[in-house]
């Protein structure tokens, strides 16, 4: 990212999706569990790729495999907080990308937890890597800053 994640704000992001917290996403210490910020990075995601009709995850001949990850945490969420997961492109590479999220607070600017996920697109059956194409490579396009 080349902006400090503190500095991150939403206008900056292409897409966003709305997701409601649950009472089991706190855990003992009474925040959201640092494993739920990867949930609204796979919803936002996948979300976004099913929407755009780009993901045939059960019959495609292409599948996204998760090789890295990472997140900031800069501020907790708590149960009942409703937040916007917000999405864009990083990097788009022949056979991979580089989503960047920033999980936001509903209605407010500052994020709580910005990150990262790179899927390398690799064949359903050989898992060798192939090039994103179609109507794949648009929907990962349209989110490129």
């Amino acid at each position: 990212m080349s902006v400090k994640p503190k500095d991150e704000r939403r206008a900056r992001y292409k897409h966003s999706r709305r997701i409601p917290t649950r009472w089991r996403d706190n855990d003992v210490y009474h925040h959201v569990n640092n494993v739920i910020y990867y949930e609204f990075f796979d919803t936002v995601i996948n979300g976004y790729l099913l929407q755009a009709g780009a993901l045939d995850y059960s019959g495609g001949n292409a599948v996204g495999l998760a090789v890295e990850t990472g997140c900031q945490f800069l501020k907790p969420l708590h149960f009942p907080d409703v937040v916007d997961a917000c999405l864009r492109v990083g990097h788009l590479g022949t056979s991979s990308v580089r989503y960047e999220v920033g999980i936001f607070r509903a209605d407010e600017e500052s994020p709580a937890a910005v990150g990262y996920f790179v899927h390398v697109f690799v064949d359903r059956l050989t898992r060798r890597p192939v090039p994103i194409g179609g109507q794949l490579r648009e929907a990962l396009a349209a989110l490129r800053l």
